[in-house]
């Protein structure tokens, strides 16, 4: 499981539109239909990873923290799911169930969306203005798979927080670290 960073894209960034099928509901959702004018949230992630494992039930609870106060969340698997079928549209809906999540989880067939926000890895955090310019981007907390920190979503927490009270989101943000998008061969 070789560790990937985030690849840290410039903030100010806009967020790029994109209509993409949830595999929960079968619906094709796009962004400018699922933005927030407080924040949004765009989380690149899939099924299997061991680092999205080891903070989905954190990400799943501070996403019902956040939902209510107007922050949108919208989870994306932009995985190879012929060579990863744990991370299929069937797969993810159904650890979507599992799991409760409160957002869409949509499938990024074609890893189009993925290359447009310069996604690396999984779990990779976005976090958009009401404008959608990018205030955030970075690791969910400090916590790893086997580091015995505790999974707090605090650096997530504290942007959003920042965001909801008017205040800058400060600049000096630390890069998640996952397994990499399992691009497709030739991508």
């Amino acid at each position: 499981m070789a560790a990937t960073p985030s690849n840290m894209i410039p903030l100010g960034t806009v967020a790029g539109d994109f209509a993409l099928t949830d595999a929960v509901s079968g619906k094709t959702m796009s962004l400018s239909e699922l933005k927030s004018d407080v924040a949004t949230v765009i989380v690149f992630m899939c099924n299997h990873c061991p680092y999205v494992r080891h903070i989905i039930d954190q990400l799943v609870q501070t996403a019902n923290d956040y939902i209510p106060k107007g922050v949108r969340f919208v989870a994306i698997n932009s995985n190879d799911a012929e060579q990863y079928p744990e991370d299929s549209p069937e797969e993810m809906k159904k650890w979507a169930g599992e799991k409760r999540f409160p957002f869409p989880y949509l499938f990024d067939a074609t890893q189009e969306v993925a290359k447009a926000y310069g996604a690396a890895c999984t779990p990779d955090f976005f976090v958009f203005d009401g404008n959608l310019r990018l205030v955030y981007r970075g690791q969910f907390d400090g916590s790893r798979p086997g580091s015995g920190v505790p999974v707090t979503g605090s650096d997530l927490r504290a942007a959003l927080d920042c965001l909801l009270e008017g205040r800058p989101v400060p600049a000096d943000q630390k890069p998640s670290l996952g397994c990499n998008i399992k691009w497709k061969k030739g991508a």
